[in-house]
């Protein structure tokens, strides 16, 4: 029986549920009021240095950590790690905020200047690198004393080189570890399969097994969510005020919702990439990006379907596993013949779903005719085709 290799494919993330004593949760909490003041200092002096031209980068920002610690007590109180982290960050979202500033992308396509973090309205995040913590005994220790259990629902292939401890919006709170991911290749299957992204099947491909239909659990929840949602504006108080028991129960079961849709998407994506992966072993994968239906009629539906997330889930699944997956230019693919290589006049409508051929005369559902071109253009041609590539973007290698 032949062995299987392992392969390192970059890193991965494995987060688990905390579960906090009394004295952990205040002493995170603590922890993350500390680390604010730093991220808001930094975005202070950002702003004084900009008015003066001058420049602010992470040197300057960790002397300047330096004396704040030398300076306040209560500061200095903290570890030292998630505050160094702090102003990693800090420097990491202004210069891709700088970054886009400078490529002159539209307002709408910017990363934002980093902004003052409120105490009530951000939710506490705090980074650990190797030295700021470990594991001992299943339990999670932290620079400055903090312990807390881990539920660790499976085991941490590899030994962590950094963490993330946080809170979502539901109040729970999560340890994420970074770890060094080995591949783990699947046996050949000698098959290839190619994929075409839409919004009626979410996913149409070449094998009439793993069409992907439309989950529609946004849909399904938009009934419970409105409601949700009106209980809130029936209950909010006046700015300046705090909000009522009731309006802040309304805001959880809705932050719930919406979670549970979302873990939803990540789990049907999930599953479908690997009865893929599992079964061939070449992808031709469209290398859709849905921005511009945000200006459709079909927004809803398309952010529904989460396409984005799904192909993220393809091809990490396919780095994963060894499979390779060849990412394909979108242009043509609807207008191109997957037969004979010929070129429509025309661009078809959206209603029209079949796609006839007047060279070669073939008939084929418009998303099946499209996800056939794909396996040609990545030069993963199927038995029948003749190797021919119609013109068109060169596929690229899923990084």
């Amino acid at each position: 029986m032949p062995t299987k290799t392992t392969q390192d494919t970059g890193s991965a993330r494995y987060t688990y549920r905390l579960r906090l004593s009394a004295t952990a949760r205040r002493a995170l909490l603590a922890e993350w009021g500390r680390c604010r003041w730093v991220w808001n200092q930094c975005v202070a002096e950002s702003r004084t240095a900009h008015k003066a031209k001058e420049k602010c980068g992470p040197a300057r920002l960790d002397t300047m950590l330096t004396g704040w610690r030398a300076g306040k007590c209560w500061l200095a109180k903290g570890a030292s790690v998630p505050q160094q982290h702090t102003i990693r960050d800090f420097a990491k979202s202004r210069a891709k905020a700088l970054k886009d500033i400078k490529a002159r992308l539209p307002m709408r396509q910017r990363a934002g200047m980093p902004r003052f973090k409120k105490k009530d309205l951000a939710d506490p995040t705090l980074n650990y690198s190797r030295r700021g913590f470990r594991l001992k005994e299943g339990r999670l220790h932290l620079a400055g004393g903090i312990s807390v259990r881990v539920v660790w629902s499976r085991d941490l292939l590899g030994e962590a080189s950094s963490v993330r401890v946080y809170r979502d919006a539901l109040g729970h709170w999560y340890a994420s570890f970074v770890v060094s991911a080995k591949g783990d290749p699947m046996a050949p299957t000698g098959r290839v399969i190619g994929i075409d992204w839409g919004v009626k099947e979410l996913a149409t491909t070449t094998s009439e097994d793993h069409d992907l239909a439309h989950p529609e659990y946004g849909k399904n929840a938009a009934a419970k969510l409105a409601r949700y949602q009106r209980m809130m504006a029936r209950r909010r108080q006046p700015r300046g005020k705090a909000q009522s028991r009731g309006y802040r129960k309304a805001q959880r079961m809705a932050a719930k919702l919406h979670k549970k849709v979302a873990r939803q998407r990540q789990d049907t994506a999930r599953k479908w990439a690997k009865a893929v992966v599992r079964d061939h072993d070449g992808l031709a994968v469209e290398d859709f990006r849905p921005r511009f239906l945000a200006k459709s009629t079909m927004a809803r539906k398309a952010a529904d379907g989460a396409i984005s997330a799904t192909k993220a889930a393809l091809v990490e699944m396919g780095r994963k596993h060894g499979r390779g997956a060849r990412l394909v230019h979108p242009a043509h693919t609807t207008m191109d013949c997957a037969w004979c290589g010929a070129r429509t006049k025309h661009a078809l409508p959206l209603s029209e779903r079949t796609y006839a051929c007047t060279v070669c005369g073939v008939v084929s559902p418009r998303d099946k005719n499209s996800a056939r071109v794909m396996l040609v253009r990545a030069g993963l041609a199927p038995d029948g085709v003749e190797g021919g590539r119609p013109d068109g973007a060169l596929p690229r290698l899923a990084a």
